[in-house]
């Protein structure tokens, strides 16, 4: 069974949400406060396939919640909870390694599907063949097995998501890309709203670019998406 660990400090909409994840065949764990989520997950040695965490709390917020849980594991996923519908709070979520967020209110509908999204991601990493190779770009190689990028023989820190856009570009090199084509080969046929593949591009630009406001490996292709330019080009 896939565990799931809900932070949500309003009663009602966690109890709505525990029922309904309850009745979509998922383990939950929930708490109303962000430090015991970060407790609960160190308690359980990281054994949690996704984080649905609120940003409005007391104590310390569901950004902060989100950064620890995400120094703490690359694996687990992790969905956003918020009332505002302002690009900042969905762009800020990204940004601190979120997978993916939830604007209330919510259907019982999106919220499975969005958590069931997730999951499927996490376990995808878990189910990985072990018969992998590498690729391989100028500085960069990708381990298929590991699921980690090295940059000059130096491992890159990567969210899963962050880790399937890069080995897609790899995958891909020298290619322009559309958006719609990142956001389905990640998020699935299902997902909508391309603005999630933008700022995980800034993220990763941030870590793999020796100069992210002028990247040279993922470049820009104005109107249409990204490319992976390879230096053996």
């Amino acid at each position: 069974m896939k565990r799931i660990i809900v932070c949500e400090d309003e009663d009602s909409i966690r109890e709505f949400i525990v029922l309904n994840l309850n009745r979509s065949g998922y383990e939950v764990t929930d708490v109303s406060r962000g430090e015991d989520a970060v407790k609960a997950f160190k308690e359980s040695g990281g054994a949690y396939d996704v984080a649905l965490l609120d940003i409005m709390m007391p104590g310390i917020d569901g950004f902060e919640v989100c950064k620890r849980l995400r120094e703490m594991s690359d694996k687990i996923g992790i969905i956003m909870l918020s009332a505002k519908s302002q690009e900042m709070d969905k762009v800020s979520s990204l940004m601190m390694g979120a997978d993916d967020y939830i604007t209330k209110p919510f259907s019982v509908t999106e919220l499975v599907a969005r958590v069931d999204a997730v999951c499927r991601r996490v376990n995808m990493t878990a189910d990985r063949p072990s018969s992998l190779g590498t690729i391989k770009s100028g500085p960069f190689t990708a381990d298929l097995k590991s699921r980690t990028v090295y940059k000059n023989g130096v491992p890159i820190d990567l969210t899963q998501n962050e880790y399937q856009i890069v080995e897609f570009f790899l995958k891909n090199q020298n290619t322009a890309l559309d958006r719609t084509s990142i956001l389905r080969s990640i998020w699935g046929d299902d997902y909508y709203g391309e603005k999630i593949v933008d700022v995980n591009i800034r993220r990763i630009r941030m870590k793999i670019e020796d100069e992210p406001t002028n990247p040279k490996y993922i470049t820009t292709i104005w109107g249409y998406g990204y490319k992976w330019c390879s230096p053996e080009e």
